[in-house]
């Protein structure tokens, strides 16, 4: 998109919240607004960054819909929206492959537009206004770098693999953590930055910046916010509890965590958290696994635990859609008298399916949530049990944000168009589905006995996880 159309697009956002002179409401919007007459006018760098995060909003929103189906977490049981990454089927030529990329330039163009020309034009600049455009920079390079084999690192680039990609995000986060002001600032900045190094498997730096964030704050949580009274929802909620109904089933086992993203009125959009407190713990807890302090990563994840537990969950949610649990060929249990297990292998565990049907109304946990309890992590006795419990975590506690696939080694290829356009854009045409994936829709199978009212998954991909611990897919401390 070209600079004027992003001006213009920003400046109607940004009229919502009353913030641009150029169309105020008592006025005729001038549609012959130029880029001297924007960079001129007062509030130019709000304006922008309020485009610029609405922008954002979006891709997040869109980011955490195809990252759920694409992983164990969720299955789409209807046709609207992506049928293939279920698979996980992965093309280059796939649209939702090309747009999932062009949100990434999209994000760092807009940051770097607004560090580069308009704060220099606007003199009313702010500290907090850099800051923001400078972690959503470093956003756009994570992005790349946790789900993409590589990308271009700049407008009209060559392609670069995907360490590069989270190398620029941690120079981009650390700029910003010298801009930090406010405690959760800080701990905004260290907890991306720790979770750059994490997938690096830099394990000394992610500890050392997940410390420093739970320094600035215990308990914080950043949100992406969505505004409802402006129609502006995110994909997966549209999904979850939205537009398109209940489109998406989570995995029974993950049954109590959904949706995350529900509506209690028709405007309800709700927040998509991209950092918390709970991943510094997480991050300290698998590298003291792999230091081999066993006692020292259970009590770490009886801290977080207990973090977990202090988190609001939402009473009285309706989740009673007709037709909730059909799920096209698929027919997913219904009632907290279900009984399920992880896999043939593994127990039947109580407590994981809610009672959806009427009257019944339902409390979910909307920032973090977790099936395990401290009876399960003290009961752990080798560190392989105790990582599969920590990867158990991360699934519950990311459920609905996008982050699974990263846990799974999945990556995106580069899309078609670019591929076409840059010398070497030919050596990454392909996705990294490691090889242990159930291909097929595996991910997401289950049988149910309704007799019995039971479920078995077919796969716990925790395990496998584990299992595979020690190749370059997964697990970047154990590597």
């Amino acid at each position: 998109m070209d600079m004027m159309k992003k001006i213009l697009i920003y400046c109607v956002s940004a009229l919502s919240l009353a913030s641009c002179s150029l169309l105020d409401p008592g006025d005729v919007e001038n549609p012959n607004v130029s880029e001297e007459d924007f960079l001129k006018s007062p509030k130019a760098m709000k304006t922008w960054v309020n485009g610029a995060n609405r922008n954002f909003a979006i891709a997040i929103g869109r980011y955490s819909e195809l990252m759920e189906i694409l992983s164990d977490n969720y299955y789409n049981t209807y046709t609207a929206g992506s049928k293939v990454f279920d698979g996980p089927t992965l093309l280059y030529t796939d649209s939702d492959v090309t747009a999932l990329q062009r949100y990434v330039g999209s994000i760092r163009e807009d940051a770097e537009y607004g560090l580069a020309v308009v704060a220099s034009a606007d003199a009313e600049t702010t500290n907090a206004q850099k800051f923001n455009l400078l972690y959503l920079k470093g956003y756009s390079y994570l992005l790349a770098g946790e789900y993409f084999v590589a990308l271009p690192s700049e407008s009209g680039g060559e392609v670069v693999p995907w360490r590069e990609h989270l190398s620029l995000a941690i120079s981009a986060f650390e700029e910003a953590l010298r801009l930090a002001e406010p405690a959760d600032q800080k701990a905004l900045a260290n907890t991306l930055i720790a979770r750059a190094y994490y997938r690096l498997g830099d394990k000394a730096d992610a500890v050392k910046y997940s410390d420093a964030a739970l320094s600035s704050s215990g308990d914080f949580a950043w949100m992406v916010e969505f505004d409802g009274e402006n129609g502006l929802f995110s994909g997966i909620q549209e999904f979850l509890s939205g537009t398109y109904g209940t489109a998406y089933q989570p995995l029974p086992r993950l049954d109590f965590l959904d949706p995350k993203y529900f509506k209690k009125t028709s405007l309800d959009a709700r927040p998509i958290c991209i950092a918390k407190a709970e991943e510094p713990y997480l991050i300290k807890a698998e590298a003291a696994i792999s230091d081999g302090d066993i006692a020292g990563a259970k009590n770490i994840l009886l801290t977080l635990l207990n973090l977990v537990g202090s988190r609001p969950a939402e009473a009285g949610v309706n989740d009673q859609v007709d037709g909730d649990f059909s799920g096209g060929s698929k027919v997913y249990p219904e009632g907290s008298d279900y009984r399920v297990a992880a896999s043939p292998d593994d127990t039947l565990r109580t407590g994981l399916v809610l009672d959806r049907k009427a009257p019944n109304l339902i409390s979910v946990p909307y920032i973090s949530g977790t099936s395990v309890t401290s009876e399960m992590i003290s009961a752990a006795s080798t560190a392989d049990d105790l990582l599969e419990l920590v990867y158990l975590m991360r699934q519950e506690i990311f459920i609905a944000e996008g982050r699974r696939v990263t846990d799974l080694g999945i990556r995106l290829p580069l899309c078609e168009v670019e591929a076409a356009n840059v010398k070497n854009g030919s050596e990454y045409t392909t996705a990294q589905i490691p090889p242990f994936i159930p291909l097929g829709g595996g991910m997401d199978d289950f049988t149910i006995d309704e007799a019995t009212r039971t479920v078995v998954i077919a796969h716990d991909m925790n395990k496998i996880i584990v299992q595979n611990k020690a190749t370059s897919y997964v697990a970047p401390f154990s590597e």
